[in-house]
């Protein structure tokens, strides 16, 4: 038995539906574990496209569970010992999700996505031309776009409810959200692991020029990594071969589909236009590119 090659949205009857996201199917197991589905949905500007991507679920799952594993050693994260097996006894709804599916400790998420910068690009080389700075935090001038920065620096946004936009916010304003000392735990441990991370994609010839990282707090208030980490979704990934300071790179990741809908008569408001089959099909071998760069033996 084999998950399907797409899924755009989950369905299990035995487990109740917490929430669907821009991405992920969120289902109740108990009072301490959820299921988290990872659907080939793709949103993009915070808007969810009609047309599913094959295999990305597969792809994000995988590549999630890699780093999960790789940086736990920097901080505890939200995989839980249970087996979907335990979490879905049904072989035919395990098997709609087998391989999407990963069962994690129920934590309580913080409001903020934790944003790590190591070149500037995307919206914060739109706030560095206007300002000089990004999410208050002054840069060098000179700057061009795609270079890499002198250190990468923690840039958060607030989070946004589904078809809402994220807005960067300044450090201050995280203080303000999350207290002085979880706010300082979460950029010490978005730097470490964009840190090492990054060095260790350097080595399979893939930059990672920025990435979003999310977290939790059990009952103790202790800080875990959560949702991915390190996927094409969350994460700006370069083939370091192509890489050129002054233009916007090409990418492993969703950035492809952003840059196609740049080139539409499309405002960004909901409901998004169809993907054509090209795009989409090239989409797909991308993410499966970087798969198969990060996670190879």
């Amino acid at each position: 038995m084999s998950a399907p090659s797409v899924l755009f949205e989950s369905s299990l009857s035995n487990l109740k539906l917490i929430a669907r996201g821009k991405v992920r199917d969120i289902y109740a197991i108990d009072d301490k574990h959820m299921l988290i589905v990872t659907t080939d949905r793709l949103s993009a500007f915070d808007v969810i496209l009609p047309d599913p991507i094959p295999g990305k679920g597969l792809v994000l799952s995988h590549v999630s569970h890699f780093w999960f594993e790789k940086m736990a050693h920097i901080l505890p994260n939200h995989l839980s010992g249970m087996s979907l097996a335990e979490a879905v006894p049904d072989a035919a709804e395990r098997e709609q999700i087998e391989g999407r599916a990963i069962v994690v400790k129920k934590l309580k998420p913080l409001p903020v996505e934790a944003i790590v910068r190591g070149y500037i690009i995307g919206s914060g080389w739109k706030d560095y031309q206007a300002s000089g700075a990004i999410c208050g935090i002054q840069l060098p001038e000179g700057l061009q776009q795609a270079q890499q920065l002198p250190e990468p620096i923690f840039t958060p946004s607030s989070k946004a409810a589904v078809g809402d936009h994220d807005e960067n916010i300044s450090f201050a304003q995280t203080v303000a959200l999350l207290g002085e000392s979880m706010a300082e735990q979460v950029r010490q441990a978005s730097l470490a692991i964009y840190k090492e991370a990054a060095a260790y994609a350097s080595e399979r010839g893939i930059i990672i020029a920025d990435t979003k990282f999310e977290f939790g707090l059990d009952e103790q208030g202790a800080l875990h990594l959560i949702d991915e980490v390190l996927t094409p979704d969350s994460s700006r990934f370069w083939p370091a071969d192509q890489y050129r300071v002054g233009i916007s790179p090409p990418s492993y990741d969703k950035q492809y589909i952003r840059d196609y809908l740049e080139t539409l008569a499309w405002d960004k408001i909901p409901p998004a236009p169809h993907l054509p089959d090209e795009v989409i099909k090239r989409t797909a071998e991308k993410y499966h590119e970087a798969e198969l760069q990060l996670t190879r033996s």
